[in-house]
């Protein structure tokens, strides 16, 4: 039998890495040090290739996807029931206290996955919302509800920008495509959570929203949050017990251990049963091969870094250039307008379709929750849709993110001309095959376009002003008559816009790895 030949070294006497990746920013964009070493790592990780490190990760981290979707929609599944039985001034808080909630665990938990590392948060914001969540079943008033959902919502808005980065910095190059098709975990989130819905909220729920709605004839939506809750908590074991991540190569690396990086590579390929070139050296050389203003990497340095929890030096990174400074600029006013745009619609979507009903006679609760469940279904294929779009020759991440934002936008226009309960049906089924594109897409360009060490202060900074956006929703509902359709113009208008914007951001990251 021939033995297989010895890796060729090169001028150091290193072992060549066999991958050759093209990084998705240019030269210049960040630290020049940062940059070779980041390339080495893809390097790496594409030799090893997708493995079942990487694939139980898929399943792991898809688990994030699925609780963002899933616990908002739970808002708005509950509020109707929730409305009846505690009679509260102003319902509309209830979404309000959940988009506040949203706002800080995507600013703390993106800041924070940048400075303390990936791993703590990965679990820890599944804990927060299975915790909550669960308790809120027990919930005495409306304010300790809206309490609550402020609390469980924490944990919600972290998944974003933490399980992106996860996901994204294990994976080699080429397969960075299955960020996209992650998100089909993001619409079974909204489909399980309808069908739990239809079962406990149309047999346990009052029948009639005049009158009195007693807790003993109103238990749907309180079994629905314990059966919600207890579904998260599990997720959670999963990820914590069985599961074991390691801490991201791409964080250590930028944090100065880069031994240790070394070694996480490793320790993936023996789990995958492949192996890798990769030494510590091929790292620690690069240090001396470059020769520009860098980053600190020594360990004092990460130490340093470590406690300057409240510097803005992670933000500052992100508008280190004029190309750097106009997508990150781009990409956080795209998530602002759809996090406008998304929530002024979707979170009233049960009323919206219950009031179509009442125009045909269907209003019942079965038929309202059984509208919600078909819509939800056509999540499914919209997300495995965008996953095959990004990969298009000269259509990619960004014409799969502008076409399908734009065409929300039209559905959204298009739901107004509705005069039946299965007309808007049709057009609700129409806008969430697209936003589900739009979504898949979104949530993969905006981690790729970031390098790692700024990645989850990038991702966060992106879903900070979704959700700052996304609180005056329910403002404008209080305040705004919701039995026009103005609130439907307004969002298919800001879709559109938003789709418009997408054309001029400057990376397209089709073909290339993430830094």
């Amino acid at each position: 039998m021939d033995t297989p030949a010895p890796p060729i070294a090169n001028e150091k006497g290193l072992p060549e890495l066999e991958a050759d990746t093209t990084n998705i920013l240019p030269e210049g964009a960040t630290d020049p040090i940062y940059l070779a070493k980041a390339k080495i790592i893809n390097d790496a990780l594409q030799e090893i290739g997708m493995g079942k490190y990487q694939w139980h990760l898929f399943g792991v981290a898809g688990f994030g996807w699925m609780m963002d979707n899933m616990w908002p929609i739970i808002t708005s599944l509950i509020f109707t029931p929730v409305v009846n039985e505690l009679h509260p001034s102003r319902g509309p808080f209830l979404q309000l206290a959940q988009n506040i909630g949203l706002l800080v665990g995507a600013f703390c938990f993106g800041l924070g996955s940048d400075i303390f590392g990936r791993r703590w948060a990965f679990n820890l914001t599944l804990l927060i919302t299975g915790t909550f969540g669960l308790i809120s079943g027990s919930s005495p008033n409306f304010t300790a509800i809206a309490v609550f959902a402020a609390l469980w919502s924490i944990g919600v808005g972290g998944n974003l920008p933490v399980d992106s980065a996860v996901f994204l910095e294990f994976i080699p190059g080429r397969s960075q495509y299955l960020l996209t098709i992650l998100s089909i975990y993001w619409a079974f989130g909204q489909l399980l959570a309808t069908l739990i819905a239809w079962a406990l909220l149309t047999n346990f729920s009052c029948s009639d929203a005049i009158g009195a709605c007693p807790r003993s004839e109103n238990m749907g939506w309180r079994y629905f949050m314990f059966t919600m809750g207890g579904i998260t908590l599990i997720c959670f074991v999963l990820r914590f017990f069985v599961f074991h991540l390691h801490e991201t190569p791409k964080f250590l690396m930028s944090r100065g251990h880069d031994a240790e990086a070394v070694d996480v590579i490793q320790k993936v390929a023996l789990y995958n049963g492949s192996t890798t070139s990769l030494r510590s050296e091929h790292l620690t050389s690069l240090s001396e091969k470059v020769e520009a203003p860098a980053q600190d990497t020594s360990a004092m340095g990460a130490v340093r870094r470590r406690f300057e929890k409240f510097s803005a030096s992670h933000v500052r990174e992100l508008f280190k250039t004029p190309q750097m400074a106009w997508s990150t600029s781009l990409i956080v006013l795209i998530w602002a307008l759809i996090g406008l745009a998304f929530p002024l619609y979707n979170a009233f979507l049960p009323y919206l379709l219950a009031t179509r009903g009442a125009d045909t006679g269907n209003n019942s609760t079965y038929i309202t929750y059984r509208n919600e469940v078909i819509i939800a279904v056509l999540g499914i294929p919209g997300a495995l849709a965008g996953g095959l779009l990004v990969e298009l020759p000269k259509f990619g991440r960004k014409g799969a993110l502008c076409v399908s934002t734009v065409i929300t936008g039209v559905f959204l226009f298009g739901s107004t001309t509705a005069k039946t309960s299965n007309s808007l049906l049709g057009w609700n089924c129409g806008y969430n095959f697209t936003s589900n594109i739009m979504y898949a897409v979104l949530y993969a360009y905006t981690p790729e376009i970031f390098p790692a060490r700024d990645r989850g202060t990038g991702t966060g900074l992106a879903a900070t002003a979704n959700r700052i956006f996304g609180i005056m929703s329910p403002i404008v509902a209080m305040y705004a008559d919701l039995n026009t359709p103005v609130p439907v113009y307004v969002s298919g208008a800001l879709f559109i816009v938003a789709g418009l914007l997408v054309i001029l951001l400057p990376y397209e990251p089709r073909g290339k790895a993430s830094i």
